[in-house]
């Protein structure tokens, strides 16, 4: 069973979670894709060196447990999987890229304040239509 996240920890994904998730190469179509099909992801491409990347984290903490459900933080590790930020065209960390239907909607570098996070994260949704 999965535990809540407790300081640094991150955990795979199997569902959404209101903390930020570990996605690796093998796991990235469906945490990241196929998830982005059905609400946004932003992934958050890191290493655990990089000073920007942990001053980030506290703020991607909070987006995760604030919008758990409508949401998903995803953190790829870029040492452990340089193939994605490759793929992905990554070459400065932090590095926030924003995932709708599939594809890259926005991309975010260096650090950004929460509520320019929230408010890009958030124009990534699906439009709701009317019946």
């Amino acid at each position: 069973m999965i535990q809540p996240l407790q300081s640094n920890q991150i955990h795979t994904m199997s569902a959404s979670f209101p903390y930020p998730v570990s996605v690796t190469n093998a796991s990235f179509a469906a945490d990241v894709l196929e998830t982005s099909q059905h609400q946004p992801v932003l992934v958050d491409f890191w290493a655990s060196w990089c000073g920007p990347c942990k001053a980030i984290a506290p703020s991607l903490n909070e987006i995760a447990a604030e919008r758990g459900g409508r949401a998903v933080i995803a953190k790829v590790d870029v040492d452990a999987h340089p193939e994605l930020a490759a793929r992905y065209g990554v070459r400065s960390i932090p590095s926030l890229l924003v995932f709708r239907a599939g594809e890259v909607v926005d991309t975010m570098v260096g650090v950004h304040p929460k509520s320019e996070i929230l408010r890009r994260l958030d124009d990534a949704r699906p439009a709701v239509t009317a019946a």
